[in-house]
């Protein structure tokens, strides 16, 4: 008796990856809203401006300390009960909903992080010569923050990518939740999951090579 379908698993490999697309398109969403707002939380822990940085800190409790299934349902299933006009949202959008709140939380301590580590004299000289804090932090800081980190913002993306699996609970058919269907047709459970684990390793793994790349671009210019 044979261990492995390996026809089954050959078979099942194009139908898996014809909803890739889905899959990249929420995490690519999600990282670039999740981008965004964390810049801006981030922010403001620095500058610890009056009552939003309360806000902030309390955001970032909120979604660095529950679960991102939680969320999703909080997003999905509780909130249309609240607010009504929330009841015509999809899974698909309440899945980028939660991955960019979720993940915003942890990548504005990243970026805060290396706003922190940039070298005090560069703020004083742009202060120095006139600039606001808002061109300090988009023409000083920012650019060089993000440099800093990149690769942990890379490895969140990776994350991200991952965790898009948990939208099958929304019932979404991604990757994830293709796989789920697959595997209740055909009830070879183990060919079907490790057929999905391979692919989600190779895309992890294609990543991680794209990210030592622009970490080589980017600390270039450093080097001596």
């Amino acid at each position: 008796m044979d261990i492995l379908d390996f026809d089954y698993m050959l078979g099942l490999v194009p139908v898996l990856l014809s909803y890739l697309p889905l899959t990249l398109a929420m995490a690519a969403a999600g990282m670039a809203l999740a981008l965004v707002l964390a810049c801006l939380l981030a922010v403001i822990r620095v500058l610890k401006l009056p009552v939003l940085n309360g806000f902030t800190m309390l955001f970032i409790s909120f979604f660095r300390g529950t679960p991102l299934l939680v969320q999703l349902f909080l997003f999905y299933y509780g909130l249309p009960q609240v607010l009504s006009f929330l009841t015509a949202i999809n899974g698909i959008t309440a899945t980028i909903m939660g991955l960019t709140l979720h993940f915003s939380a942890y990548m504005a301590e990243s970026i805060r992080a290396a706003i922190i580590g940039i070298d005090r004299s560069q703020t004083e000289a742009a202060l120095s010569i006139g600039m606001t804090n808002g061109q300090l932090m988009r023409r000083i800081v920012l650019p060089q923050a993000a440099r800093i980190a990149a690769p942990t913002l890379m490895n969140y993306f990776i994350d991200m990518i991952k965790a898009t699996s948990l939208a099958f609970t929304l019932g979404v058919t991604e990757l994830m939740g293709a796989t789920q269907k697959e595997a209740s047709g055909s009830f070879l459970y183990f060919e079907a999951f490790v057929t999905v684990a391979l692919i989600y390793w190779g895309i992890v793994e294609l990543l991680a090579w794209l990210q030592r790349q622009l970490e080589h671009r980017l600390n270039e210019a450093y080097r001596r």
